[in-house]
């Protein structure tokens, strides 16, 4: 078996490996959507997919070792052919290293342009191993024929050959909210037709009431219902490029629709919370925390207050499917808290002498904890900060989350790329949009806990 053979087989196995660490990724994303979720089920699959990482690590470093065995062995190659004895060579008449009858790698005189050498710069900072060894062997024919004109400068002087790393894989994406609730809400298919979402909704029950005697009347009260009407919403947004930034550019167009999808899902998310009239704190009922010097231990009975509003606001049509919104800030802050009271009630999965569970995942990618009375916590930066007098209040909400409902068509967003209409400036449009629609009145529950006791948190520890 040669060493290209030993090559091609370890980049296979990275990329069996490669595919493995993500189907465990996956399973645990799909974990964490499990209305039945167990930390130890998570912590299982958590421990699964770290030891496929560690094995994409280790296919990893072998290729790499191969690689640079290789690399090397054409160097001993190209050694070898400039020593060997050929009985009949002249004498040199100067000191310039030559390699027998070996062409250069990048030969002037058929490349005047040196555009092999730039895609190869290119290329080799994109991963092309093939690039990094001719770059590699370029170097090495450099250091042979004019390694005494290198060694008695600096790149300074070669500002057309020491070429800037440009990492274009690194590049800093901006950050964004993103849409942590959405992810957590109900899911629907939005209907491929119709800009509205009918609902009827039963607000006159039925009346049942002992019979005062017998053949007496018995008890009846008219059905009435009345019509939720939920509008389907566009949300959208466009980035026009010049045709040279897309064409001559590295990944300019991957880099802006990433942008345009995380845009998109930040506005449908900052929508279902802050919107005037329908959002989740414009329907949610009050649940007012007044404090000069708030405390976590004096915030959870009101979150516990909040969660029997809930509770009593669907009565048998509560799920038990509970969750708390919070924003990041919030969290942290109830994490900081420290404090000697025990809950007189355990709950299942969480130990007596905390308040709460971390899961210790990172920003939108589900559950964050919970708290000690076992209730998810989703951590959003999309929830308003600046409520109240000192418009620095945060907010808390508390719902059920099968009655936060959502559609969406399972293609959104959708991606335009319209190449036309800018043609005469050499532009193209890109444009992402998608429909939805929403509503948490379905069956009115949600409570929302606010007031001076969540102005902006100090982390004293208490």
């Amino acid at each position: 078996m040669t060493l290209n053979d030993l090559i091609n087989q370890a980049r296979e196995a990275l990329q069996t490996a490669i595919g493995a660490r993500q189907r465990e990724q996956d399973a645990l994303l799909a974990l964490r959507e499990d209305p039945s979720l167990t930390e130890d089920a998570v912590t299982a699959q958590v421990t699964a997919r770290d030891t496929a990482d560690a094995e994409v690590t280790r296919r990893q470093t072998a290729l790499d070792e191969l690689l640079a065995e290789q690399a090397r062995e054409e160097e001993i190659a190209a050694l070898s052919a400039r020593v060997a004895p050929t009985g009949n060579r002249p004498p040199a008449y100067d000191r310039v290293g030559r390699v027998g009858a070996e062409e250069r790698i990048y030969r002037q005189d058929l490349d005047k342009r040196g555009s092999g050498f730039q895609r190869d710069v290119a290329a080799a900072f994109l991963g092309d191993y093939e690039a990094q060894a001719r770059l590699a062997r370029h170097m090495q024919e450099e250091r042979v024929e004019r390694g005494d004109q290198l060694r008695a400068v600096g790149t300074g002087a070669f500002g057309g050959l020491v070429i800037p790393q440009y990492l274009t894989d690194m590049y800093a994406p901006q950050a964004k909210a993103n849409r942590p609730f959405a992810d957590a809400c109900r899911r629907h298919t939005l209907p491929a037709q119709g800009m509205t979402v009918e609902i009827s909704r039963v607000t006159t029950g039925s009346s049942v009431d002992n019979q005062s005697a017998e053949n007496a009347a018995v008890a009846e009260q008219d059905m009435d219902d009345t019509a939720l009407s939920i509008p389907v919403r566009t949300a959208a947004g466009q980035q026009t490029a010049s045709r040279q930034s897309i064409e001559r550019g590295a990944g300019v167009e991957d880099v802006i629709l990433d942008d345009l999808f995380r845009a998109y899902g930040t506005r449908l998310d900052t929508t279902l919370l802050n919107v005037a009239t329908v959002g989740l704190s414009a329907v949610a009922t009050a649940v007012a925390y007044t404090d000069g010097t708030p405390t976590t231990a004096e915030l959870y009975p009101k979150v516990i207050e909040g969660l029997a509003g809930v509770e009593s606001a669907l009565l048998d049509q509560a799920s038990g499917d509970n969750l708390a919104v919070m924003h990041s800030r919030r969290w942290y802050w109830m994490q900081n808290a420290m404090g000697t009271s025990y809950p007189l009630i355990t709950q299942p999965g969480v130990i007596a002498q905390t308040l709460g569970a971390n899961y210790a995942e990172a920003y939108g990618r589900g559950v964050r904890g919970i708290l000690p009375n076992g209730t998810p916590v989703i951590v959003d930066n999309n929830v308003t900060i600046g409520a109240g007098a000192g418009t620095n209040e945060d907010e808390i909400y508390l719902v059920d989350r099968m009655e936060c409902h959502l559609w969406e068509d399972p293609d959104a967003p959708v991606y335009i790329r319209a190449e036309q209409p800018k043609a005469g400036n050499l532009g193209v449009l890109m444009v992402v949009y998608g429909y939805y629609a929403f509503t948490f009145q379905r069956q009115p529950h949600a409570r929302k806990i606010g007031g001076t006791g969540l102005v902006t948190p100090t982390f004293t520890g208490a």
